[in-house]
This record gives C-alpha cells, sequence and structure tokens, in this order.
C-alpha cells in the first residue's frame, strides 16, 4: 500500500495524522533516528505465521517479539517469523520491510505489544524506507481491531 493510499484510507475515515519524510532508513532504530521519534513509540511491523497462516506482529521498535509469549498468547500451537519470499507478494506498492501495520486491508490478523498500546500516539512505516506516519494510537486500534498481547521483550 503505497503512502498515497494509506492516506486515501485514512482521510477517509477522517482520521487526523501527520506525514513525517526523512532521509532513506531500513532498520526500526534507524527510522525512530532518522525521524527524531522514540523507539518506544515508533511502531515496527513484523510478519508472523500463527499455526501456517499469515499475520502481523506490531511492536515497538525498540522491541524484539518473543516467539514463545506470543504463541502461548495467541493460543496457537505454531508462531514463526515469515521469510520475505513468504509475503512480498502480499503488499504490491509497498517497500520490502515497510508495510503499514494495517492488516485488516489485507485480511490477516494484527497482535499489537501491550508495551505499544500504552502510548497515546504512534508512528509506523506508510510503505516506503523514507516515509511515516504518526497518528492517535486510540484511532489506530479503532480501525484495525488488533489483538493486544503481551509479547514483546526489550533487545
Amino acid at each position: 500500500m503505497p503512502v498515497k493510499k494509506l492516506k486515501e484510507y485514512l482521510d477517509g475515515q477522517a482520521i487526523r495524522y501527520v506525514c513525517i519524510s526523512h532521509s532513506p532508513s531500513y532498520t526500526a532504530q534507524e527510522i525512530a533516528a532518522a525521524a527524531h521519534i522514540p523507539g518506544r513509540e515508533l511502531a515496527k511491523t513484523v510478519m508472523i505465521k500463527v499455526d501456517g497462516k499469515m499475520a502481523m506482529a506490531v511492536l515497538p521498535a525498540s522491541m524484539h517479539v518473543d516467539f514463545d509469549m506470543l504463541k502461548e498468547a495467541a493460543a496457537a500451537d505454531s508462531v514463526e517469523l515469515a521469510t520475505e519470499e513468504e509475503f512480498e507478494s502480499m503488499f504490491p506498492g509497498c517497500e520490502l520491510g515497510a508495510m503499514p501495520p494495517f492488516g485488516n486491508l489485507y485480511d490477516m490478523e494484527v497482535f499489537v505489544a501491550e508495551d505499544l498500546a500504552e502510548d497515546e500516539e504512534i508512528a509506523f512505516n506508510a510503505g516506503s524506507h523514507t516515509e511515516l506516519i504518526r497518528m492517535k494510537y486510540q484511532d489506530f486500534e479503532d480501525l484495525v481491531s488488533p489483538v493486544v498481547v503481551r509479547f514483546a521483550a526489550h533487545v
């Protein structure tokens, strides 16, 4: 979903947001630094498979997925990291690794780390490695209806 389509979706839902342009950055911590956003407020999207079905794990840039915790929280038999080959065709127009955390638009479940849900605002990649969207967390939750669980651990 290129940034234009994401903006159209948010505008259509009457959501207030801010676009942040930054120099090309590829890791979540680099993006946070380039955009002058605390790592705990930058949401990174990690593509996972829960019992073989593609899903998104969304957590603060300063943390990592604890797969055992997520497996237990999701009441799943297996949770594993998806390979790029498994999901790259699912996000036409998005740069690989810059997918926005709107799994609802791709018919996939979204798991959000409790730590991220505690923030008033979140920022996330908007489909490219040079643009972020910042919006109220509550608006994000209202649109996406994620499963909020504890699965993130500090790096």
